[in-house]
């Protein structure tokens, strides 16, 4: 089943964010090449596809897992909650309608 992991930053994350950032994405890759990530990124703090020194107010995930307890789990070991970028994160299903 799909999941659709949100996150919310903590107030001036971006530091955070840039120092754990690569972690973070190689859990993502891995679930990309396993063929269970439907989308991923984050959520720009302005108007823009490039937020600069303005950073990112949270991330979104949606990915496919055996269950809620194991996308949460997964949510949990998440290297941004780690180093702190995340204030927090739910986790519940999503049923994808489109495309």
């Amino acid at each position: 089943m799909l999941y659709a992991i949100i996150a919310t930053d903590v107030a001036e994350s971006l530091e955070k964010r840039l120092a754990a950032r690569p972690a973070h994405i190689e859990r993502l890759q891995q679930l990309k090449e396993q063929g269970r990530v439907v989308l991923a990124g984050p959520h720009p703090a302005i108007d823009s596809n490039d937020p600069g020194a303005a950073g990112f107010t949270g991330s979104l995930i949606v990915a496919e897992f055996d269950s809620l307890a194991t996308a949460q789990a997964w949510a949990d070991a998440d290297p941004y909650i780690a180093a702190g970028v995340y204030a927090n994160v739910i986790v519940k299903p999503f049923k994808q309608v489109l495309p």
